[in-house]
């Protein structure tokens, strides 16, 4: 199994069971963050860098669509995956749609299915931040030439 502990991961899931499974399960792989409601991963995400945030949909108070949906604009660098033990398209296409979700995964879990996601979404982000950064520099390096066929231009 590989070791990840550079992978910070929220799981929420109103169920603490499922939460302490979870982390029994994952914590040597991943540095593990749990949260019963929306509003206690909202503060957990205020308070520390998380790399993939990890949803039950079924939770009272707020469904997890609408928790993803809600940190798509404040945390928009974060993989998120919907959980749920229920086969629900209506669920399905909200977290496609609003919450911007990387992956659907049904429970029970399979421990290697999620551990490949989870590092397979960490993966994806960091190619996206390289992404990021070469084309801040490939646009820095046209200004740049650009600027100096203005020069030549000139003189």
């Amino acid at each position: 199994m590989e070791n990840n502990p550079e992978i910070r991961v929220l799981y929420v899931d109103d169920e603490v069971h499922n939460l302490t499974s979870f982390k029994a399960s994952f914590r040597r792989n991943f540095l593990i963050f749990t949260a019963t409601s929306a509003d206690e991963a909202k503060d957990i995400l205020k308070s520390n860098k998380i790399d993939v945030l990890l949803t039950d949909q079924r939770m009272p108070g707020t469904l997890g669509t609408e928790l993803l949906a809600q940190t798509v604009e404040e945390y928009p660098d974060i993989m998120r995956i919907l959980l749920t033990g229920f086969a629900d398209i209506d669920a399905l296409k909200d977290a496609v749609n609003r919450g911007q979700i990387y992956k659907y995964l049904q429970k029970p879990w399979d421990d290697q299915e999620v551990i490949n996601s989870i590092t397979m979404a960490f993966k994806i982000n960091n190619l996206k931040e390289e992404q990021k950064k070469l084309n801040q520099s490939l646009a820095l390096t046209n200004e740049q030439l650009e600027f100096i066929l203005r020069q030549k231009l000139l003189s």
